[in-house]
């Protein structure tokens, strides 16, 4: 009997649930693998919805995985600085296949150093704070260098996720997947990214996320000494 694909999603507290469930949607059809929900421990963590999530293993029983994918989500900021977090991912990292994200999860990766020469995507908002980790910005909807795989914001994993599986099996186990789960996409607007959206739509966006930006990013944004990322990060938020 072959040995299972291990591929394992880090959850965390006030992570996005869509960056994480449709990759999840996707790889629980891939034959004979085995997907694990990470967190630091078996107890429910609150995602940045009414949802509540239960992780299927901690980091210290996780097994050695195949491909590791850190979702994003406001709780980025926080995973950044969480020692526990950031050790886990540099002690997988060496002997998976694949080391992937979703979303502002390619900030966590960053954070760990795991990005470093490699091209990587991640939501629009948060695209230009990518070279601050030492990766190249890629304005895409999916980015693939080499191992590392980075989807862009939330509805995103689901590209990601489909061309991951292409990646580890074939393409056409990727398509039988999308047909399965008749992923047609057909938006009813054209506001999807800041390059077809309306300059209306740009401008009260950009004010919600200022009024409903949370205190610590303040902080960073004006220098706080909490951040554990590359020296000049903050200067680049500063100046941002």
């Amino acid at each position: 009997m072959s040995t299972p694909l291990q591929i394992g999603l880090v959850l965390f507290p006030r992570v996005t649930q869509l960056d994480f469930t449709g990759p999840l949607q996707v790889f629980s059809s891939v034959p004979g693998a085995k997907v694990h929900l990470i967190w630091k421990r078996i107890e429910p963590v609150a995602s940045d919805s009414v949802l509540v999530l239960m992780p299927t293993i901690s980091f210290a029983d996780c097994p050695q995985l195949d491909v590791i994918c850190v979702p994003g989500g406001g709780g980025t900021e926080d995973m950044i600085n969480d020692a526990e977090m950031l050790d886990f991912l540099r002690r997988q990292a060496p002997g998976a296949k694949f080391i992937t994200s979703v979303c502002t999860g390619s900030m966590v990766l960053g954070a760990a150093g795991l990005l470093k020469g490699y091209r990587a995507t991640t939501h629009w908002s948060a695209i230009d704070f990518l070279a601050a980790f030492g990766a190249t910005p890629t304005k895409t909807r999916v980015c693939v260098d080499r191992n590392r795989v980075t989807g862009g914001g939330v509805t995103a994993g689901i590209d990601f996720a489909l061309t991951l599986v292409s990646l580890l099996l074939d393409r056409r186990a990727a398509e039988a997947i999308q047909l399965r789960l008749e992923y047609n996409p057909s938006p009813p607007f054209n506001a999807g990214s800041p390059d077809t959206a309306p300059p209306e739509v740009l401008a009260f966006e950009g004010e919600d996320r200022i009024l409903a930006s949370p205190p610590q990013r303040v902080d960073w944004a004006s220098g706080g000494e909490a951040w554990l990322a590359p020296p000049d990060f903050r200067n680049r938020l500063s100046a941002a």
